[in-house]
């Protein structure tokens, strides 16, 4: 004799569709986590390599500026020099040179390096603050520029190691991302090489 198994299918219950909802949304939230993190990890890399050209850029301008001064003597820019001749590498770099306030020096790039403002101290009002224009970064010393403001600040500074040979230019630049500073510091010694 055969006996018919009933089947009972009234589909899932309350419970169970709860239990698969909250699965899912765990499964999702997690995904959106790692998701959201690895923009944050992709922000912050493309910040730092920006940093870091910008630190860079500062180290070769001054660079440039002791190329110009030793290779183009002129009434204004009259060589490396000593702290206290007028018109040489070494007096137009002294004013970066760090008191207790970390000021440092910036650079306006908008005008030629042989001028007087071409290098400019930092003060607490003034903080080297870059501005950016299709994607060029540039401080003009007053920070009145209708460009917006990238995030970026660079200081450079000088240690003279060696009086009248040599000088350890340092150039730092800081940011902010979400609530943490971060900042980036290289240094190089220039020489006196005309000696």
């Amino acid at each position: 004799m055969r006996k018919s198994i009933k089947q009972n299918n009234k589909g899932f219950t309350l419970i169970e569709t709860l239990v698969a909802v909250s699965i899912f949304s765990v499964s999702l939230i997690g995904i959106l986590s790692v998701l959201g993190s690895g923009i944050a990890d992709t922000n912050y890399a493309k910040r730092k390599m920006t940093a870091t050209y910008l630190a860079q850029e500062g180290i070769e301008y001054i660079r440039n500026v002791r190329d110009t001064y030793v290779l183009y003597a002129t009434s204004l820019t009259k060589g490396w020099g000593e702290e206290d001749e007028e018109g040489t590498f070494i007096n137009k770099i002294k004013k970066c040179n760090l008191n207790g306030n970390n000021e440092g020096c910036g650079i306006n790039n908008s005008v030629p390096m042989t001028q007087g403002n071409f290098i400019f101290k930092c003060t607490s009002n003034e903080k080297c603050n870059l501005s950016e224009n299709n994607g060029n970064y540039y401080s003009n010393g007053n920070n009145s520029s209708t460009d917006p403001d990238s995030g970026f600040i660079r200081r450079i500074w000088m240690e003279e190691t060696v009086p009248g040979a040599e000088a350890k230019i340092f150039s730092k630049v800081e940011w902010k991302q979400g609530p943490i500073d971060h900042d980036i510091t290289f240094s190089e010694s220039l020489f006196n090489w005309t000696e």
